[in-house]
C-alpha cells in the first residue's frame, strides 16, 4: 500500500510514518516545515517529504491519505482530496486499523507523564523479552527511537486526549482499543479544544467504555477527577496506584523518589533505584509497574528492570555544563509540569524542598509559555504557583495576548521577562554562577537556547 501522510512532521505522524515503512508499505508525506530532527529520521527510512500543502501531491496517487489534526480546510491538497472523492482517513484510525488490531494494547493516558510512563512500560516489557512494540510522543533513551513495530504481541501507546482530525473530533486515544489503559492524571489542559474539566472527563470515559472486562484500568488514586470519570461507570477490574498509606489493593511506593519500595496489601512486591528525580516520577513508575504486570511481568521484576531505564529526551535532560553551571532541556509546559520538574530537581538538589534557596546550588528556570493553552492565558495565574521551586525564572514574552511581565509580578525582582531569545540568553548568562541548574521548559525548540546559553557560558558570563 502507498500512503501519502499529512502533516507527517508531527511527532505522533512521524512515528505513524516510520511503522508504516517498517511494515514494508510505501510512505511519501508533507507539511508545512519539513525541519530536523523528525525530516532526518524519516529521510533516513526512505520516506520522500514535500513541502507544503500543494495540491500538485495528488499525482503521488497514493491507495490512501493519511490525514493529520493539523490539517484544516482550506489546505489545497485537502480540498483536492476532497473534491477527488480520494480515500482519506485520519492517523489513529489507520493505526488502529494496520498496526493494533489483533495485538495486546497498553495505552497510556493523562494530562502528564504520558511519554515517560509509556516509556517506561514499553522499556519493562523490552527487558522481561517481551519484544514490544511502541509509539511514543518523544525518543526513549533505552531504544533511540519513538516508534517500532515489535516482534511480540504487546504494543505501547501514548494515548493522547487531543483530536483525532477536522472529521473526526473524538479524542485520538479511543481508536486504540487498549486491552491495558493507563490513567496517570486528568487536569484541564488543550483549552483551544475543550471548554472545561468536565469536557475532558467526557472524553476520557469515552476511553474507559472502550476497555475489556478481562482487560486492566491502572488509575492514579490521588486524582479526584478520575474518580469522578470512574463513578460514570465502569466495567473492567482497576489497579489504583499511588495512595496514601497502605490502603487495601493500592500499588504504593515508600521511600524516596530515587529509591522506593513498591508495596501492595502490606507485602514489598520490588525496589527501584534509578537516576529519575521526583514524585512524579515516582508515581509514573507504578502505573508501569501495574500495567506490566498485567501483561504478565512481576512487579519484582519490572523494578529491576526500571533501575535500567535511562529515561527520556527532553525530560530534564541534560545538555551541557559549563564552569559549573548546567544546562537542561524539559518539555514541560502546564503548569503543574512545571511545578513538578521544579520541585523535583530542588527536592533532589537540597534534600528536602523546604530548604529551597538554602543550598549553594540554584535553580534557574527557563519557559516558553507555547503550547496552545498557555498562549490563550488560560493558565497564566497559576505560573507563580508553577515557580515557586525556582530561585530565579525567566520568561520569553511571545505574541500570546497576554502580559507574562503582569502574571509573573507576583515572583517580584525573582522574574526575569524578555522580549526575545538574545535578551533572555543574555539574562541569564549575566545572572548565572557556579552550582546553578538552569532549566529550560518549552514545548518547542524554544529558538535553540540550550545552545545559546552554552555558548554564552563558554564565553566567560558565568562569574
Amino acid at each position: 500500500m502507498h500512503i501519502h501522510v499529512l502533516g507527517i512532521c508531527g511527532t505522533f505522524m512521524g512515528g505513524l510514518a516510520a511503522l508504516a515503512r517498517e511494515a514494508g508499505h510505501r510512505v511519501t508525506g508533507c507539511d508545512a516545515n519539513v525541519y530536523p530532527p523528525m525530516s532526518e529520521q524519516l529521510q533516513a527510512l526512505g520516506i520522500e517529504l514535500i513541502e507544503g500543502w500543494s495540491s500538485e501531491q495528488m499525482r503521488l496517487a497514493p491507495d490512501m491519505f493519511v490525514i493529520g489534526n493539523v490539517v484544516k480546510r482550506g489546505m489545497p491538497l485537502l480540498e483536492a482530496i476532497l473534491d477527488a472523492g480520494a480515500r482519506y482517513t485520519s492517523g489513529p484510525q489507520w493505526l488502529a486499523e494496520q498496526v493494533l488490531h489483533g495485538r495486546h494494547v497498553l495505552a497510556v493516558a493523562g494530562t502528564h507523564g504520558k511519554t515517560s510512563t509509556s516509556s517506561m512500560l514499553a522499556w519493562i516489557l523490552e527487558d522481561a523479552g517481551l519484544a514490544p512494540g511502541f509509539l511514543i510522543g518523544g525518543v526513549p533513551q533505552n531504544f533511540g527511537v519513538s516508534a517500532r513495530l515489535g516482534t511480540g504481541q504487546h504494543f505501547v501507546i501514548e494515548a493522547d486526549e487531543y483530536d483525532t482530525a477536522l472529521f473526526d473530533k473524538r479524542s485520538k486515544f479511543v481508536h486504540y482499543r487498549p486491552r491495558t489503559a493507563v490513567l496517570n492524571n486528568l487536569e484541564h489542559d488543550h483549552a483551544d479544544i475543550f471548554p472545561d474539566l468536565a469536557a475532558i472527563e467526557t472524553q476520557f470515559h469515552h476511553l474507559v467504555r472502550t476497555i475489556p472486562a478481562s482487560g486492566r484500568l491502572v488509575v492514579n488514586a490521588q486524582d479526584e477527577a478520575l474518580r469522578r470519570v470512574l463513578q460514570r461507570g465502569c466495567w473492567t477490574p482497576v489497579q489504583h496506584f499511588g495512595g496514601a498509606g497502605d490502603a487495601p489493593g493500592v500499588l504504593c511506593a515508600h521511600g524516596e523518589p530515587h529509591a522506593f519500595e513498591v508495596w501492595r496489601d502490606g507485602q514489598v512486591l520490588g525496589h527501584v533505584e534509578w537516576t529519575l528525580l521526583g514524585e512524579h516520577n515516582q508515581l509514573n513508575a507504578l502505573a508501569a509497574i501495574a500495567a506490566a504486570e498485567h501483561a504478565g511481568v512481576p512487579p519484582a521484576r519490572a523494578a529491576q528492570a526500571l533501575a535500567r531505564f535511562t529515561s527520556v529526551k527532553r525530560r530534564l535532560e541534560l545538555r551541557g555544563e559549563v564552569r559549573g553551571v548546567r544546562v537542561y532541556d524539559d518539555f514541560a509546559h502546564h503548569p503543574t509540569a512545571i511545578h513538578l520538574t521544579l520541585q523535583g530537581l530542588r527536592r533532589h538538589l537540597d534534600g528536602d524542598r523546604t530548604k529551597a534557596g538554602a543550598g549553594s546550588q540554584r535553580v534557574l528556570a527557563v519557559f516558553e509559555p507555547r503550547s496552545n493553552t498557555m498562549k490563550l492565558g488560560a493558565m497564566k495565574a497559576q505560573l507563580p504557583w508553577a515557580l515557586e521551586d525556582a530561585d530565579r525564572s525567566y520568561c520569553l514574552q511571545g505574541d500570546y495576548g497576554w502580559s507574562a511581565r503582569e502574571a509573573l509580578a507576583p515572583l517580584g525582582e525573582a522574574a526575569v521577562v524578555a522580549d526575545t531569545v538574545d535578551d533572555l540568553v543574555a539574562a541569564i548568562a549575566q545572572d548565572a554562577r557556579t552550582g546553578d541548574h538552569i532549566v529550560c521548559m518549552s514545548n518547542g525548540s524554544f529558538g535553540g537556547i540550550h545552545g545559546r546559553l552554552l555558548t554564552a557560558l563558554a564565553a566567560g558570563a558565568a562569574q
